[in-house]
């Protein structure tokens, strides 16, 4: 599968892959996409705030207690990476998914990993992707921190319990609507399917989606309990992940709802899930702690 992707370019370059190779087509699209991915950076600016659910925002008891937290400045994307660049990425680096089934989860369900809907990939693989951007630009870039995602989806820690330019959650006008507020289905079936990024307004940074597309990676282990201990200054998540899942495997965090929730998408939101496997309802994003 992966050999046919990196031969795959438009008919009307069929003459310059044949003698120039491939490769060369998709590390021109690939620098095309490392300047857009940059220009998408949002600066962000530090300060302080109450991370956490501060009462009626989640059903969750890993959203509390509210705690300080202060952070230094940061950047990070306007929009959800999506498919077609995460799979440009696969195309020029080679890399395969730490997913197993990667390959037979796309076959199934080949509608959710269309290049223009949000990626499809482990904490692993969004690592991997924000790393590679890093290394091409000379820049420290990452999954975001837990407390830096909640910062910035609630506009530098305001009083937003959904991450819309408003605050509030309107189906259809502000966040999509989910089949229903309560469910817990990790692998949706049928037709259901995220949205393109930026399909609605963004909050009041600039930031689309992070409230109620797909859920988001990001750099924390997860543990139900951090809350209860974390520090104050720039906080980076507990040393290890929830414990009983096998090596390799080890919990990560995964921040805000996702498209078949509505009332759960919250941006106190918190889950965890194991960093090896994808899932249809989580993409990420990534941060920098510098930009141009």
């Amino acid at each position: 599968m992966r050999a046919l992707l990196l031969c795959k370019a438009p008919l009307f370059l069929l003459v310059a892959t044949v003698t120039s190779g491939c490769n060369i087509y998709y590390e021109s699209k690939a620098e095309d996409m490392v300047e857009r991915h940059m220009q998408a950076m949002v600066h962000v600016e530090g300060g302080e705030f109450m991370m956490g659910n501060p009462g009626g925002w989640s059903v969750r008891s890993d959203t509390i207690p509210v705690h300080r937290v202060v952070l230094d400045d940061f950047y990070i994307q306007k929009y959800e990476v999506t498919q077609g660049d995460f799979e440009l990425f696969m195309a020029v680096t080679n890399y395969e998914s730490s997913h197993d089934r990667y390959e037979a989860k796309r076959d199934e369900n080949p509608d959710r990993y269309a290049s223009e809907l949000p990626a499809v990939a482990s904490w692993k693989d969004a690592t991997a992707f924000c790393q590679w951007l890093g290394k091409q630009t000379g820049k420290i870039i990452t999954l975001p921190t837990e407390a830096q995602w909640e910062y910035a989806a609630r506009a530098r820690g305001k009083m937003l319990r959904y991450a819309t330019h408003n605050g509030e959650a309107i189906p259809d006008e502000t966040l999509a609507a989910g089949p229903s507020p309560y469910t817990q289905e990790y692998e949706p079936q049928g037709d259901m399917l995220p949205l393109k990024p930026g399909s609605f307004p963004p909050n009041p940074l600039g930031l689309h989606d992070m409230s109620g597309n797909v859920a988001e990676w990001v750099n924390d282990f997860y543990r139900e309990d951090y809350y209860e201990k974390s520090p104050v200054q720039n906080p980076k998540g507990p040393e290890s992940g929830r414990e009983g899942l096998k090596e390799g495997h080890e919990a990560r965090v995964f921040r805000g709802g996702y498209y078949t929730e509505f009332a759960g998408n919250t941006t106190v939101t918190r889950q965890g899930g194991s960093q090896a496997y994808s899932s249809y309802i989580v993409g990420f994003r990534c941060a920098a702690q510098e930009a141009d």
